[in-house]
């Protein structure tokens, strides 16, 4: 049985560094380890998916633009010997598609470019994932249900909102998801 404790944060980003971020949210900084940290803007304001990890020793909160980034990387801690700090790497090709594809395509040599990542642990990520990501979900529609609800708010139609939907890049805010869908719809 899985708990977590926290599903997502939405606040400012007040510092990056090179493995992670700080967000604030509510008076509070929250430092917040993500796969790439330079892709924020300070003072920008976002919605990131969280995954807490509790050791013995640390906890800490690793976060993600998108669920299906998350979901990606739940799998992938769930690989013998892969925990959260050589799994953040992994997503860090900003390619959920691209690890997906090396896994299902068995190609040892892609996953080995990743850092602490050898031939046991490539070989453990193919054996334990190949087959389970296409169909648990982590290769979703990488449709926006929020982007959806407001395009539909705003009158557009159902055939219309599918069509220009899954163009539209799940790491942008939703307001500049809005944005990217409304220019697609006027052309």
């Amino acid at each position: 049985m899985v708990n977590f404790m926290y599903a997502y944060i939405t606040g400012v980003v007040t510092e990056i560094e090179s493995n992670y971020i700080v967000v604030e949210a509510g008076g509070i900084g929250y430092l917040i380890y993500t796969a790439s940290p330079y892709s924020f803007t300070v003072s920008e304001s976002y919605k990131i998916y969280l995954y807490q990890n509790v050791r013995e020793d640390e906890i800490s909160l690793y976060g993600f633009k998108s669920l299906e980034e998350k979901n990606l990387f739940l799998k992938l801690i769930d690989v013998k010997g892969l925990g959260p700090k050589m799994a953040l790497p992994i997503l860090a090709t900003g390619s959920i598609d691209g690890v997906i594809d090396a896994i299902e395509r068995e190609n040892v040599l892609y996953l080995k470019k990743f850092p602490k990542i050898g031939d046991k642990v490539a070989r453990q990520i193919i054996l334990d994932l190949k087959g389970k990501l296409v169909t648990s979900g982590v290769i979703s529609e990488p449709v926006n249900d929020e982007l959806k609800e407001a395009l539909q708010a705003l009158g557009y139609r159902s055939a219309d909102i599918q069509r220009v939907v899954s163009k539209v890049s799940n790491s942008l805010s939703i307001e500049e998801q809005i944005k990217e869908a409304l220019k697609l719809l006027l052309k």
